[in-house]
């Protein structure tokens, strides 16, 4: 890999700049990923960011955690039988707040397996 550098005054600083790859859209998670990367592993964040795969590796994270919350959603849905139409349209409160619960608990699954790991 050939690194470019910049004159700034009298010194010449490496020109790290993320060229982005992907048309996809970093999501939350991929925000997440990167915050807990910079944090707690600078050594895979460097490599990464060396190695031009930072922006793939923050996008595919943030399609595999969508991926993993809608199908984590659907079953804690499908699962419970008040979460029905019906069941919306009677008591809106209630179903909001199952609505949120499962969505929490998916969230937990997705930081827990996903984002604060320390693996690839």
């Amino acid at each position: 890999m050939k690194l470019n550098y910049v004159k700034v005054g009298d010194y010449l600083l490496p020109n790290l700049t993320i060229e982005r790859q992907n048309n996809e859209e970093i999501n939350k998670y991929g925000y997440l990923r990167l915050h807990y990367l910079k944090a707690n592993n600078k050594v895979l964040y460097t490599t990464l960011l060396l190695k031009n795969e930072l922006t793939n590796h923050l996008v595919s994270v943030s399609i595999e955690a969508q991926n993993k919350l809608n199908s984590l959603m659907e079953q804690y849905k499908n699962s419970d039988k008040l979460l029905s139409e019906k069941s919306k349209m009677d008591n809106q409160i209630e179903w909001v707040k199952r609505m949120n619960n499962y969505k929490n608990m998916a969230e937990e699954v997705i930081l827990n397996e996903l984002i604060y790991t320390e693996n690839v």
